[in-house]
């Protein structure tokens, strides 16, 4: 079965418990949205799957084969908070490192094409971001975590990203997580909501409300 799993995922910080014994699951064509108030986990839990930071405990397979870290299997990509590509590549130089099978596509969007010859770092906050984001979505890996992948970028930019997990949504498994909140219920096929350590399915707001992430 292809699916992106982990499960018992059990983590400190120090003394505290960060995450007891937290399910997540991703299968292709799903958008699973990872809500949870700051400090809950939902970043470090995305950082255990990809394999950036060590849990005290996890069982994590991609497409039934157990390991590790997600991103030694190649099949999982995952952008973080900051920015994470150095700011002196060209934008030409990164398609050809990231983008394969769907380079074509890449090429093809607006923000590559009009600024194939340019830095990275010389794109403004907005555009550099979703240069990142869209890096990782086009290239060959078929599970994207977007950690906050919303955070820096004006509605118009927003409403573009979307466009593209949707499109991308047919072929790939995507885990995202971002404080804007209604953007992740816009475009998610489920939601699951970290809260306690723990980890609670989400049929509606109402449901976000009754475990403490919304005001009543």
């Amino acid at each position: 079965m292809d699916e992106l799993y982990v499960d018992s995922v059990n983590h400190l910080y120090g003394e505290k418990k960060i995450l007891s014994s937290v399910f997540l699951n991703c299968k292709i064509g799903e958008i699973v949205g990872l809500l949870g108030r700051n400090g809950s986990g939902k970043s470090t839990l995305l950082k255990i799957i990809f394999g950036e930071v060590k849990p005290r405990f996890a069982h994590l397979k991609v497409d039934e084969k157990l390991t590790t870290k997600a991103y030694l299997t190649g099949k999982v990509a995952y952008l973080p908070q900051g920015f994470f590509i150095p700011q002196n590549l060209k934008i030409k130089d990164l398609v050809n490192v990231y983008a394969n099978k769907y380079k074509e596509q890449l090429l093809a969007t607006e923000v590559i094409n009009t600024n194939l010859s340019e830095q990275i770092g010389n794109l403004s906050g907005g555009n550099r971001r979703l240069v990142e984001a869209l890096l990782l979505i086009y290239c060959d890996a078929k599970y994207i975590l977007l950690d906050e992948p919303f955070s820096q970028l004006a509605p118009l930019i927003a409403d573009e990203l979307k466009l593209h997990i949707l499109k991308f949504s047919h072929h790939k498994g995507f885990i995202i997580t971002d404080h804007y909140y209604r953007q992740i219920l816009e475009i998610s096929t489920r939601i699951v909501l970290i809260n306690n350590g723990c980890n609670y399915h989400i049929n509606n707001e109402d449901d976000l409300i009754l475990n403490g992430y919304l005001p009543n």
